[in-house]
């Protein structure tokens, strides 16, 4: 890849997310193709479309000759959404960052005969302008949310979720939300209640998420106690939380899977949102997630807390 832009991230929890998705969007494909005119894939931050790992050097031992590190180049979510089969009719890879765009244009030249967009800017903006449209009656989607951070805004979700017709993967930063909703609710900024209630679409969760608790310094000098409010909810709160959120606005939202699965603490939560509400869709998107779970090793599956 030295003509192509490196992109390089990953590690076990980014092989389960591509893994998770790519099941379903074979699933899916073959399923909505035998009756929808359109099935498309829209990927929000695509990245470049492939991404460098770097696996660690292996000691030798008794059996096996030492291995040194070794630079591996994987398909992205991007690439792998090409290779799908059957294929989708159309696909739409967006990113903010220029060198990313680049490599996605280079990855769309590779492949002439696909109807292929490439947009560059601000996801939440470009996913409004692309969904808003009135032929979705007869098309279907996935759309793959992967932000940066804490980029995708409560408003984006519901736009998506309004129109009926779009499966959405979206890996809900946890760790994110875990460090900006501080134990204590009068250590959060401005700033950061504004980002978490544009997240979560309400500024309802500091009375949902946070409790009195009285004052340990002034119990302790048996002066009045004064009340402070304190986060009430650890990782798995905010998880469940969060997965109310979105019921409030998609037809059905699978149990969410927890990245990474078999470290501590968790920092995602792979949700996967229903916007079509017929028992059909639902019916469907619950069965591939069954299976999909089922098929994977049993220890990507969620453990203890």
């Amino acid at each position: 890849m030295s003509d192509t832009v490196e992109h390089e991230f990953g590690g076990q929890h980014t092989d389960i997310k591509l893994e998770i998705v790519e099941k379903y969007l074979k699933r899916y494909s073959a399923a909505l193709h035998t009756w929808c005119d359109q099935v498309w894939y829209i990927d929000a931050f695509a990245g470049t479309g492939r991404r460098t790992v770097r696996v660690k050097a292996r000691e030798g031992d008794l059996f096996e000759e030492p291995v040194p590190e070794q630079v591996e180049h994987r398909r992205g979510s991007a690439k792998i959404a090409i290779d799908i089969e059957p294929p989708f009719d159309r696909l739409v890879f967006m990113d903010v960052k220029p060198k990313h765009v680049a490599a996605l244009e280079a990855l769309k030249a590779e492949n002439p005969g696909r109807d292929i967009d490439v947009l560059e800017g601000d996801a939440n903006k470009l996913i409004k302008s692309e969904i808003a449209w009135e032929g979705w009656r007869k098309t279907r989607a996935v759309m793959f949310l992967d932000p940066y951070g804490m980029e995708v805004e409560w408003d984006t979700l519901r736009r998506i979720a309004e129109t009926k017709a779009i499966d959405v993967w979206y890996l809900f930063p946890l760790s994110g939300l875990y460090r900006q909703a501080a134990r204590d609710l009068a250590k959060i900024d401005g700033a950061k209640e504004r980002a978490i209630s544009r997240m979560l679409g309400t500024d309802e969760w500091k009375q949902e998420l946070y409790s009195d608790a009285p004052s340990a310094a002034n119990l302790l000098f048996d002066m009045e106690p004064v009340d402070v409010r304190q986060r009430n909810a650890d990782v798995a709160g905010l998880e469940q939380y969060v997965k109310k959120r979105l019921k409030t606005i998609f037809a059905e939202v699978l149990d969410p899977f927890p990245l990474p699965s078999i470290e501590r603490p968790q920092k995602f939560s792979l949700f996967c949102a229903i916007s079509n509400p017929s028992k059909r869709a639902i019916s469907l998107a619950q069965s591939f997630g069954g299976s999909i779970v089922k098929s994977m090793p049993a220890s990507h599956h969620r453990i203890g807390r």
